[in-house]
């Protein structure tokens, strides 16, 4: 996984992470509202759930302390995070504003 996750965030494409677990109630609540936000941005944005009890190494690489967790990348670099519900016009307005940033 870490490789690919490597190529995935470093591309030209913005990627929002769901950091979640299984276990973990607000994840499971969290499911329908970024499947909405994926369908209102599209192809604008890669969407990609990572779960912490499988991939703990790169939980701890970007120091996620619970879960749910969203980090934006672009190009490498993050952009935007929180933690906890979020929702979805919230989490739709933070990728768009960080991705018109990038664009400017």
């Amino acid at each position: 996984m870490k490789s690919n996750f490597s190529n995935i965030i470093n591309g030209e494409q913005p990627v929002l992470i769901d950091f979640f677990a299984e276990w973990c109630g607000p994840c499971k609540m969290m499911s329908p509202i970024l499947k909405e936000v994926k369908a209102n941005l599209g192809d604008r944005v890669t969407i990609l759930k990572v779960d912490v009890d499988k991939n703990q190494s790169l939980a701890a690489k970007y120091q996620v302390r619970g879960v749910p967790t969203f980090i934006l990348f672009h190009k490498g670099a993050i952009k935007w995070r929180a933690s906890g519900m979020i929702q979805k016009n919230d989490l739709i307005d933070q990728v768009i504003n960080h991705i018109n940033d990038n664009n400017a």
